[in-house]
């Protein structure tokens, strides 16, 4: 039987000094070293032995893990009684806490900077054989607390934590130390949190990288509008000051697996190069636009160019991925659930309905 932490207790280095996180399987404590006072960390403890094994786990793979934007190992012992986990402490709120004071959406330079902090982390992690399985803004700190102002915050300020579910290569419940829920299905368990976890995810096949971008995809959306994403809506649709970019990363991060970005890195190119203005000469005027019914536009999109800004596009979008120009006269829209299919689905990604064929 595990001892009980309580504070005042010493737990290697550290003394406990209060409670800051708490779950089904464990707690977070706040604690300072017990020779230098000024030396701050969190210690994870589990209160059920079965989460031990995890708790091992995600020392290991977090202590490969060298980034700016990962919080840091300090200290790992899954044997002492208590076990327990040391971690970087971040004097800060969670990504969850700005959003709930900004119910209609944080303003743009922070949701840029969350973007590029998660987005280089998961690049680090990935490329280290680390999928986090887990991407939700209870996992992403921004130092400095709730009250500082958010105006200020940048990349360097952001942190992902709790990789309770990275590297494992099967999950189940015991898994889950905080807000993370369960599906069993078919003899499967399925760990992480449903309203952020891709398809694959919830149909019980493996996690991977472009797996974490989904999640971060519902993520975007949330920082946005302040809701979730449901249906076929784009960011846009909920707030009309929002900068052409956010709807066409929150289009590749948030869709069926071989539509989204390959990778972190290519989803943080992505970022970048849309925030960019276009070229003068990329666009062509209005006035002197060449395509003047929808019936022309479906033809330069046949062609494979959007007739607004000539990036490429293909016979089955309804919108250019550059610049959200519409292409096609009508939607085709899902019965089911009204999403945007493509011309050639013959099933839904969002619901996975059975499709019409469209009449030739």
């Amino acid at each position: 039987m595990m001892i009980t932490p309580k504070a005042g207790d010493r737990v290697s280095e550290y003394v406990l000094v209060e409670v800051v996180g708490r779950g089904t399987f464990g707690e977070v404590w706040k604690a300072r070293h017990h020779i230098w006072d000024n030396q701050w960390v969190a210690v994870k403890i589990p209160t059920d032995l079965q989460y031990v094994r995890n708790l091992q786990k995600e020392g290991a793979a977090v202590h490969g893990l060298h980034h700016p934007n990962i919080v840091r190992a300090i200290g790992l012992d899954p044997f002492a009684d208590p076990p327990y986990f040391v971690m970087e402490y971040i004097d800060g709120a969670s990504l969850r806490q700005l959003i709930q004071r900004h119910p209609r959406g944080l303003p743009m330079p922070i949701v840029r900077e969350v973007m590029r902090a998660v987005l280089r982390a998961l690049d680090h992690a990935h490329a280290n054989g680390v999928i986090h399985r887990d991407i939700k803004p209870e996992n992403i700190l921004i130092c400095g607390g709730v009250d500082r102002s958010i105006d200020t915050v940048t990349a360097e300020d952001v942190r992902i934590t709790d990789f309770g579910l990275g590297q494992a290569e099967s999950v189940s419940a015991e898994s889950m130390m905080q807000s993370g829920s369960v599906l069993a299905e078919a003899g499967k368990t399925i760990a992480g949190t449903i309203a952020y976890m891709a398809p694959e995810q919830r149909e019980g096949q493996p996690a991977d990288a472009r797996s974490d971008l989904f999640s971060a995809g519902v993520m975007l959306f949330e920082m946005l509008t302040g809701e979730r994403p449901g249906g076929s809506e784009m960011p846009g649709h909920l707030r009309n000051d929002l900068p052409a970019w956010a709807d066409v990363l929150f289009a590749r991060l948030y869709a069926r697996r071989e539509r989204r970005f390959a990778s972190a890195a290519a989803a943080l190119e992505g970022l970048e190069s849309a925030m960019q203005p276009p070229k003068p000469d990329a666009v062509t005027p209005a006035a002197e636009t060449p395509y003047r019914t929808l019936d022309d536009v479906e033809r330069a999109a046949s062609r494979g160019t959007c007739p607004r800004c000539n990036a490429v596009v293909s016979a089955n979008d309804n919108f250019c991925s550059d610049c959200r120009f519409q292409l096609v006269a009508a939607l085709r829209r899902c019965p089911v659930c009204d999403n945007l299919p493509g011309a050639e689905d013959s099933f839904c990604d969002q619901c996975g309905s059975r499709l019409a064929v469209s009449a030739a």
